[in-house]
C-alpha cells in the first residue's frame, strides 16, 4: 500500500473526506488557521451534486429572518441552529460576494448569484482554496481505517494510506448517488459504534395508485395553485400554498417536497398517508357550495365545473379519479372534495431519486464542536448529519455553516490537545 507524500508544515496537517460544500468549507476554515490540507473523494471532480443542483438557478439561501429561517430544520431546529447562527445568511451572501460573485433576492426571498449557475462560484472557490495550499485528490473513495489509525483510500494508482492529526467527515447522504452520496459510509462509521440514524429520501416524490387513463392522460401535468395539508405525526396540521406535477407513478414538485418528511414520517408509522388538496384556495365553501347550485341545464357536469368554477383539465380531472360516481353526483359532497380532497399517499419514491436525504449521524454522537465522541479528531458535517430541510436555500445553508462549524472545532481540539499551538487566529474568521 502506497502512503503519499506529506505536505505537513509545523502547525499539522487535516484531512478532509469529501468535496462538496460542506466538505469545501471546512478545508477553507482549516488552510486560513495555518494547517495543511488535503481533500479526497471518490468523484472526478469538486462539487459535483453542487452543480448539478444548481442548473435550474442556483438557490443558495433565503432572506427570511431567523425566527422563520431556523424551524425550517424541523425537529433538529436546536441542534442545527447554532451552527447556522454563527454561518447565517448574510455571512454566507458575504462570503459568496467576497469570491466576486453578486447575488440577488428573488421575488419568494430566495437567494441566488447573479449569473444564477453554480459554476463560475465553484471555479472561483476552487482557485481561492488552491490558492491557501489546498489540495484537492480526485477519484479517491474512502474505505475506513487501517490497523494503525491511518485512514485507507482506493485511489486511480492502487489503495493509499493516510495520516492526519484531524478529519473532516463531509461524505453526503445518499441522494443522487451517481453524483457521490451513496451512503457506503454508514457501515464504515457504524462499525465504530458511531450511531448513525437510517438514512431516506427527503424533498422527494410520493407514489399513488392512480388508474391507467388518468395517468396516461395527466402524467407530466402541474396541479396549481392549491393549498396542501395533511397531519403531523406530533399532532397538528401542516398546510402550505403552491403546485406539484401529477407523474406517472404519483406526485413530486417543491409543494410535494416541502411536505416530504410529514408524509414520510406518517407512512412509516401507519403505512399510508392523505395529502388534502383545497384545489380553490381563494374560494370559501359557501362560495363553491353557491355556485354548484347554480342551475345548469342541459350543460354535462364538466362543463357546469368548468363555467361556474373554472376547474378543468387535470384539477377536474382529479375528482374524477378520487371520487365515486355517485359522491360526484352529489353537489354537496361535490362541493367539500373541491376544498378538501383527499389523495391516499402510498410510498416515497427511492432515495436516489430524491433531491436530499433525512437521517445520518447523530447529533448524540457528536459533541458541540461536531466531533464524533467515539472517535476523537474525528469530526462530521454536511449533509451526513442527521438533519433535512425543504428546499429553498435551507439545504445549502446548513451544508455551509457545518463544514464552516467543523472546521472551526479541528482547530480548537488541536489547541486543545496542545498538538499545535501555534494555529493561527486569521481576522476573516468570522467570513471563512
Amino acid at each position: 500500500m502506497q502512503t503519499p507524500p506529506s505536505n505537513t508544515p509545523g502547525n499539522g496537517r487535516a484531512v478532509v473526506i469529501g468535496a462538496g460544500p460542506a466538505g469545501l468549507m471546512a478545508a477553507e476554515v482549516l488552510a486560513a488557521h495555518g494547517l495543511a490540507v488535503d481533500v479526497y473523494d471518490a468523484m472526478p471532480s469538486a462539487g459535483r451534486k453542487f452543480l448539478l443542483a444548481g442548473r435550474g438557478g442556483m438557490n443558495i439561501t433565503h432572506s427570511e429572518a431567523q425566527p422563520d429561517f431556523l424551524p425550517r430544520y424541523g425537529n433538529r431546529r436546536e441542534q442545527v441552529a447554532p451552527f447556522v447562527r454563527r454561518f447565517d445568511a448574510d455571512r454566507l451572501r458575504q462570503w459568496i460576494h467576497d469570491l466576486g460573485i453578486e447575488t440577488f433576492v428573488g421575488s419568494s426571498g430566495r437567494v441566488f448569484p447573479r449569473e444564477m449557475k453554480a459554476a463560475p462560484l465553484l471555479r472561483a472557490w476552487l482557485h481561492r482554496l488552491r490558492e491557501s495550499g489546498v489540495r484537492l485528490h480526485m477519484r479517491h473513495r474512502w474505505l475506513g481505517w487501517q490497523d494503525d489509525g491511518s485512514l485507507h483510500l482506493a485511489g486511480p494508482e492502487g489503495d493509499i494510506s493516510v495520516r492526519a492529526d484531524a478529519v473532516v467527515l463531509a461524505l453526503g447522504g445518499a441522494s443522487w448517488p451517481r453524483l457521490g452520496s451513496d451512503g457506503s459510509w454508514v457501515p464504515l462509521l457504524r462499525e465504530r459504534q458511531v450511531e448513525v440514524a437510517a438514512l431516506q429520501p427527503s424533498n422527494c416524490g410520493f407514489e399513488l395508485d392512480w388508474s391507467e387513463h388518468f395517468r396516461e392522460r395527466f402524467a407530466g401535468q402541474p396541479v396549481k395553485p392549491v393549498v396542501a395539508s395533511t397531519a403531523l405525526p406530533s399532532g397538528g396540521v401542516q398546510n402550505r400554498r403552491g403546485e406539484f406535477i401529477v407523474t406517472a407513478q404519483g406526485i413530486e414538485g417543491s409543494l410535494v417536497y416541502a411536505m416530504s418528511a410529514a408524509l414520510r414520517e406518517t407512512i412509516a408509522s401507519t403505512g399510508s398517508a392523505r395529502l388534502y388538496l383545497d384545489l380553490l384556495p381563494d374560494w370559501s365553501l359557501e362560495k363553491v357550495e353557491a355556485e354548484l347550485a347554480h342551475p345548469r341545464g342541459a350543460r354535462s357536469l364538466s362543463s357546469h365545473l368548468q363555467s361556474r368554477l373554472h376547474l378543468k383539465g387535470v384539477k377536474a380531472g382529479l375528482l374524477r379519479e378520487l371520487m365515486s360516481k355517485e359522491d360526484f353526483a352529489d353537489m354537496g359532497k361535490l362541493a367539500r372534495a373541491i376544498k378538501a380532497l383527499p389523495l391516499p399517499v402510498l410510498r416515497p419514491r427511492p432515495i436516489e431519486e430524491a433531491i436530499s436525504s433525512a437521517g445520518g449521524v447523530s447529533f448524540e454522537a457528536l459533541d458541540d464542536a461536531l466531533m464524533l465522541r467515539a472517535l476523537p479528531g474525528v469530526f462530521c458535517a454536511g449533509e451526513m448529519l442527521d438533519w433535512e430541510a425543504p428546499t429553498g436555500g435551507y439545504l445549502l445553508t446548513a451544508c455551509f455553516a457545518t463544514g464552516h462549524a467543523a472546521g472551526l472545532g479541528v482547530v480548537q481540539w488541536l489547541k486543545d490537545e496542545g498538538r499545535h499551538a501555534g494555529l493561527a487566529t486569521p481576522s476573516t474568521e468570522g467570513q471563512k
